[in-house]
């Protein structure tokens, strides 16, 4: 077992799923590791057979995100322990049912969990990072980013939040040596599902993706240096051509008057 590392990377909702592969991943890639959620008892687990596995050092740090003293916890980790060089902020919950028919307590619970700690953490890994000149910021978004009419839309909007702060995040930091990362995965095999309360075994099974290979996918779009990366998707020109419209409406979204069509109707 190889004893130099690269550093440590501290993953968010690692004790199952998509934390879990990168846990392993990033233990195989030479990562010492911090693995945080909420189930102490799973995260110990995975930390003992990661060990045993890679010879890497693995901490484990218990933390419901939504909680304000969890959290700040957290984040007292990401600024204080300068070993740390890679933040998966992966922790996150999905809302399936339409607006009409969500518990709204629950839809809070879900953005502070998809934004703020989200955001927080982000925040605090970038002002650690910049001290030193080097590091990497992975948020994991969801292609329903890019699909405000797929699944609940407070989930959608919280995914393409995301994805807005991710796509900033790079702008502002990439000439302080920071990388930032956006994952926009599809339906993947994981236990947000049935968390979620909606099996992925109802979805069409050629949509679902397994989690090893969602993160295989993404950790080659972050050696190919990607800011957004789509696992699922053919052509990586699809998504150029949706910057290039982007790009193309921004020249004309602000003026000091109104559009033409939108005058026309105000003199009649």
């Amino acid at each position: 077992m190889a004893t130099s590392t690269q550093g440590k990377a501290l993953i968010t909702g690692s004790s199952s799923g998509i934390g879990a592969v990168y846990a392993d991943r990033l233990a195989r890639r030479g990562y010492d590791l911090v693995l945080v959620a909420r189930d102490t008892t799973r995260l110990q687990a995975l930390a003992d057979k990661l060990h045993a596995a890679t010879g890497r050092h693995v901490e484990i740090l218990g933390a419901d995100l939504t909680r304000k003293q969890d959290l700040e916890q957290v984040k007292q980790k990401l600024l204080a322990d300068s070993d740390i060089s890679v933040l998966v902020n992966n922790a996150g919950t999905a809302a399936v049912t339409s607006l009409l028919d969500s518990n709204l307590d629950q839809i809070d619970t879900m953005i502070s969990l998809n934004i703020t700690a989200l955001t927080h953490l982000a925040a605090a890994a970038a002002t650690s990072f910049v001290k030193r000149g080097n590091g990497t910021i992975i948020n994991i978004a969801s292609i329903v980013a890019l699909a405000p009419d797929m699944l609940n839309g407070s989930y959608s909007g919280s995914k393409a939040y995301v994805l807005n702060l991710s796509e900033s995040m790079h702008h502002e930091l990439s000439g302080k040596g920071v990388r930032v990362q956006a994952v926009l995965p599809g339906a993947t095999h994981t236990e947000l599902w049935d968390r979620a309360g909606f099996s992925v075994n109802h979805l069409p099974q050629e949509i679902v993706m397994p989690a090893e290979t969602m993160v295989d996918a993404a950790l080659v779009g972050l050696d190919l240096g990607e800011v957004v990366t789509i696992p699922s998707l053919p052509e990586a020109a699809d998504w150029t051509r949706l910057v290039d419209a982007r790009n193309h409406l921004r020249p004309n979204l602000s003026h000091k008057q109104p559009a033409a069509r939108y005058l026309q109707a105000v003199r009649q």
